[in-house]
C-alpha cells in the first residue's frame, strides 16, 4: 500500500509539472504572438491573445491551435490620408495554421466586431461636426455649425450609419447620410448642410488581413461593426 501511495504521489506531482509547464508555454506564446500582432498592425493599439485548448504544447507541435481569441484596442484604420479610430476589435480565429518559425499563422476563418465611438467618429468625419445616437438603431444625431450668406446656422440632422460596396470594388466603407435637412425655406441651405453631414470613411485599412466588414448597427455606445474573414492572417510574414 505504501508503494501506491508513493506512485501515486508522484504521479500527481508530475502531472502538475506539466500542467504548469503547459500553462506557463500558452502564456509565453500568447504575449510574442501579442507583440507580433501589435507590430503588424503598426502604430499605436495594443493587443491581447488568448489562446484556448488544453494541452497547449501537442497543439504547438502540431502547428494547428484549435482557437485564437484576439482583442485590440486604440486601433487606427488609414484610408486616402484619412484616419478613423476603432475602440475596440474582438475576434474569434478558428483552426489556425501556425508558421514554421512560430512567429505568427493563419486562421482558416474568424469571426468578430469592433466598436467606433462617437468621440472617433466625430473626429473622422474632418468637417467639424459633432456625432451622436441617433435614438434608434442604426440612427446617428448630427450637428453642423455652417456660415451661410453671412450668418452662423446650426442644424441638427438624424443620419442613417450603413456599410456599403467602396467604389474601387476593395473592401467596405462606412457611410453617413441626413435623413432630411431641416431647410428654414432657404435655398440652397439642404446642399451646404450636407457638404458638413454627409460622409463616407473606409476602416478595412485598420483589420488583421482577410478580415473584413460584413455588416453595423448604432446604439448609445457606438457604431459597431461585424466582421467575418477567411484565411486571415494573424501575424508574421
Amino acid at each position: 500500500m505504501r508503494f501506491l501511495r508513493v506512485v501515486l504521489i508522484i504521479g500527481v506531482v508530475l502531472g502538475a509539472l506539466l500542467v504548469g509547464a503547459d500553462r506557463w508555454a500558452v502564456g509565453y506564446a500568447e504575449e510574442r504572438l501579442a507583440e507580433r500582432i501589435q507590430a503588424r498592425q503598426g502604430a499605436g493599439g495594443k493587443a491581447e491573445v488568448e489562446i484556448e485548448g488544453f494541452p497547449f504544447l501537442t497543439q504547438a507541435l502540431s502547428h494547428d491551435l484549435d482557437r485564437v481569441n484576439l482583442k485590440l484596442t486604440g486601433v487606427e484604420a488609414t484610408a486616402d490620408g484619412r484616419k478613423t479610430r476603432l475602440s475596440q476589435i474582438d475576434a474569434s480565429f478558428r483552426e489556425v495554421k501556425l508558421n514554421g518559425d512560430y512567429t505568427g499563422g493563419t486562421a482558416r476563418r474568424a469571426e468578430g466586431t469592433a466598436l467606433i465611438s462617437y468621440e472617433d467618429l466625430t473626429k473622422a468625419s474632418q468637417n467639424g461636426v459633432v456625432l451622436t445616437y441617433g435614438g434608434s438603431p442604426g440612427k446617428v444625431k448630427v450637428t453642423a455649425t455652417l456660415d451661410f450668406l453671412g450668418q452662423s446656422l446650426t442644424r441638427h440632422v438624424v443620419s442613417t450609419v450603413t456599410l456599403v460596396d467602396a467604389k474601387d470594388g476593395k473592401g467596405k466603407i462606412v457611410r453617413v447620410r441626413a435623413d432630411e435637412v431641416p431647410g428654414g425655406g432657404i435655398p440652397g441651405i439642404e446642399r451646404e448642410v450636407r457638404k458638413r453631414t454627409d460622409f463616407d470613411r473606409s476602416v478595412d485599412g485598420g483589420l488583421p488581413a482577410g478580415l473584413g466588414l460584413s455588416a453595423l448597427t448604432a446604439d448609445e455606445s457606438g457604431v459597431h461593426l461585424t466582421l467575418t474573414g477567411t484565411d486571415v492572417v494573424l501575424a508574421g510574414s
